[in-house]
């Protein structure tokens, strides 16, 4: 049976592997959401069927989410808006999943959540905002799993990582690639259902670090 996955920020340097990781398989049918149809045709090449909607509208959320078996969101506000977008965004798209009886959701957040404040005054209010929507996830009805990467870099992914539940910020970075492999393993992996896992490059196969964290 094919499922249909929502994407939200499909544009986004990870949303665009995402995007393009689910679409590659068969049993999935990808909405790739942007907020631009400028943006349309480079979803389209990477095999995501893209919808229009903006997460700071609410209204504009009920029909993109519709019909979804489960959604990835990485969506960001690049530092513009991030009570905005961060928090209040992925807010409205849970309160739309969750009236939309969606069966998953996985979020990017990022490491440092836990203590926005040890972290450089120009992160500390877009940690505050993603803490603020984890927990919002945390508190839903759905089933989440939340993903805190490191920093991100653009070099090619290795399939290999580290996983745990709090990992140092300085302790490494990660691709976005396999940032974005994370993220698809995660949606259907049970043993990280429920869960919060940090992760940074490393030298362990992704589902493999990721059954560590769910038997830990």
């Amino acid at each position: 049976m094919t499922e249909t996955l929502l994407v939200a920020g499909a544009h986004g340097a990870t949303g665009q592997h995402v995007t393009e990781r689910l679409a590659a398989r068969d049993e999935y049918e990808v909405r790739a959401m942007i907020r631009d149809d400028d943006q349309a045709d480079e979803l389209e090449s990477l095999g995501g069927d893209p919808v229009v909607a903006n997460l700071t509208e609410p209204d504009s959320l009920e029909s993109v989410v519709e019909g979804c078996d489960g959604i990835v969101f990485a969506a960001g506000s690049n530092g513009n808006d991030v009570y905005g977008v961060d928090r209040d965004g992925a807010i409205n798209l849970i309160d739309a999943a969750e009236d939309a009886g969606v069966d998953r959701f996985v979020m990017l957040s990022s490491m440092g959540t836990d203590d926005p404040e040890a972290a450089p005054d120009a992160l500390e209010d877009y940690l505050i905002a993603k803490a603020e929507a984890d927990e919002y996830l945390r508190q839903s009805g759905l089933s989440y799993t939340i993903v805190r990467p490191g920093e991100l870099t653009t070099d090619a992914g290795t399939g290999d990582i580290r996983a745990a539940d709090s990992l140092e910020m300085d302790a490494g970075d990660i691709p976005h690639e396999d940032v974005a492999a994370v993220l698809v393993t995660a949606l259907e992996f049970d043993p990280v259902f429920g869960e919060t896992v940090e992760i940074l490059g490393g030298k362990t196969a992704i589902e493999d670090a990721l059954e560590e964290i769910g038997s830990s």
